[in-house]
C-alpha cells in the first residue's frame, strides 16, 4: 500500500491517540508490526508552537519512515500554516483531525465537531492540501449524530480537493466509543471513492481485522484502543492476513525487555517527572490482563522514582514466569470470548 509516494510494509495502521501515540510508543509498535504510524493531535494556533507539549507532539527525531503529523482546528488559514510549520520540520505526510469526539476538542469546533459545517470542511481540506507538498489524508467519522451522518459527502469532497487517503472511524460523534462501529459506511465510502479507505473501529484481534477487511474492501486497518499495552497486535494481524496463523502469545522474556526499552525511552523523552507520571498508563495497560496485574498497578503507582519503577516493572515480569514462558492472560481470555461473539454476528 502507498501513501502519496511512501511504500508502506503492510496495511495495519497504529491509530492516533492523544496522550498514547507519542514517538516511544509509535516507534515501539512500528517496530512490532505496524505498517504506518500518525502523531498525536497536534494543535494548529501558532501560539503554543513553542509549547512543551506541542513540541514533543512533533518531535520525529530518529522515527521511521514515513513522519506523519496529525493536526487539528477549525480556521483554514491556520490550519494551512501548520501544515506548512510541521512540513519545513519533517513532516512527509500532514493529517486532518475531523474525527475527535472529545468535549474540549469539539467544543472549540474542532474535531468531528467540523462534520456539522460541510462547507467549512471543503475550505479546510481545499486550504491544506494546497499549502504543501506532502500527501494529505484525513481522518473523520461516520456522521455528527445518528440521525446525521454525510461521510459519503465529505469522502467525495475529500477525494475532490486531493485528500491522498480516508481513515474512517465508523462511529458518529454523539457515539463516543460506545456501541458498535457501522462497517457498512465504511463499505459505502470504499465503495464511493477511488482514494485508499483504511477501516477504524472495534478491530481487536488478528480475526476481527481479516474480517473487517472482508466486510468493508478498506485497503488498510487502523487500531486504536486494543494496542494499548498490545503492541504486538501489529505483527500478530499482519502474520494472520498474510498465512492465515494465529502467533502464539509473545514470551514472557520478550515481554521484559520490550517494557525495559519502552520505559527508557518515555523516560528520555519526557525527563523523570513527568516520564515516571506518564508511564503509569502505560504499565497499566500492559499488566491489566495478567495475575496480579491490578495490585501491582496499585503498588507501582506509589513509586516515585523512575528507578523504582523501572525495576518494578522488571520484577512483575519476571514472576509472570511462575506460570509459563509466555504470557497468561486472565481477563483477556473473556475479551476474546466477547470479540469472538462479535466476528460471528459481523460474519452472520
Amino acid at each position: 500500500m502507498k501513501i502519496g509516494p511512501y511504500s508502506l510494509s503492510n496495511n495495519v495502521f497504529v491509530a492516533p491517540m492523544a496522550g498514547v501515540t507519542d514517538r516511544p510508543f509509535r516507534q515501539l509498535c512500528k517496530q512490532l508490526g505496524a505498517g504506518y504510524a500518525v502523531s498525536e493531535m497536534a494543535a494548529s494556533d501558532p501560539r503554543l508552537w513553542a509549547s512543551e507539549k506541542t513540541a514533543r507532539r512533533i518531535n520525529h527525531d530518529g522515527e521511521m519512515e514515513p513522519k506523519a503529523v496529525q493536526i487539528a482546528g477549525a480556521d483554514p488559514q491556520i490550519l494551512a500554516n501548520c501544515a506548512r510549520f510541521n512540513v519545513e520540520r519533517g513532516a512527509q505526510i500532514i493529517d486532518i483531525n475531523m474525527g475527535c469526539p472529545v468535549k474540549k476538542v469539539c467544543n472549540s469546533w474542532c474535531g468531528s465537531a467540523l462534520l456539522q459545517d460541510e462547507h467549512l470542511v471543503g475550505h479546510i481540506l481545499d486550504a491544506v492540501v494546497r499549502a504543501v507538498d506532502v500527501p494529505v489524508t484525513l481522518k473523520f467519522r461516520t456522521g455528527w449524530n445518528r440521525q446525521n451522518k454525510n461521510a459519503l459527502t465529505i469522502a467525495r469532497m475529500a477525494e475532490a480537493s486531493g485528500i491522498a487517503m480516508l481513515t474512517l472511524h465508523g462511529r458518529t460523534r454523539a457515539d463516543g466509543y460506545g456501541g458498535e462501529a457501522e462497517y457498512e459506511t465504511i463499505a459505502a465510502v470504499k465503495s464511493a471513492v477511488s482514494i485508499p479507505v483504511v477501516a477504524n473501529g472495534d478491530i481487536t484481534s488478528p480475526e476481527k481485522a481479516k474480517q473487517v477487511l472482508a466486510v468493508t474492501g478498506a485497503d488498510a486497518v487502523m487500531i486504536g484502543r486494543a494496542a494499548q499495552g498490545r503492541p504486538w497486535i501489529f505483527r500478530e494481524i499482519d502474520h494472520f492476513l498474510r498465512t492465515g496463523e494465529i502467533l502464539l502469545a509473545p514470551t514472557v522474556a520478550e515481554v521484559r525487555a520490550l517494557m525495559s526499552e519502552h520505559l527508557q525511552s518515555h523516560y528520555a523523552f519526557y525527563g523523570e517527572f513527568m516520564g515516571l507520571r506518564t508511564a503509569r498508563k502505560h504499565i497499566g495497560w500492559y499488566v491489566r490482563d495478567l495475575s496480579g496485574g491490578e495490585e501491582f498497578r496499585q503498588r507501582m503507582n506509589r513509586l516515585e522514582s523512575c528507578e523504582e519503577q523501572l525495576a518494578a516493572v522488571d520484577a512483575f515480569f519476571g514472576s509472570q514466569l511462575a506460570f509459563g514462558e509466555r504470557l497468561q492472560y486472565g481477563r483477556a481470555a473473556i475479551s476474546r470470548a466477547a470479540v469472538g461473539l462479535t466476528e460471528q454476528k459481523l460474519a452472520a
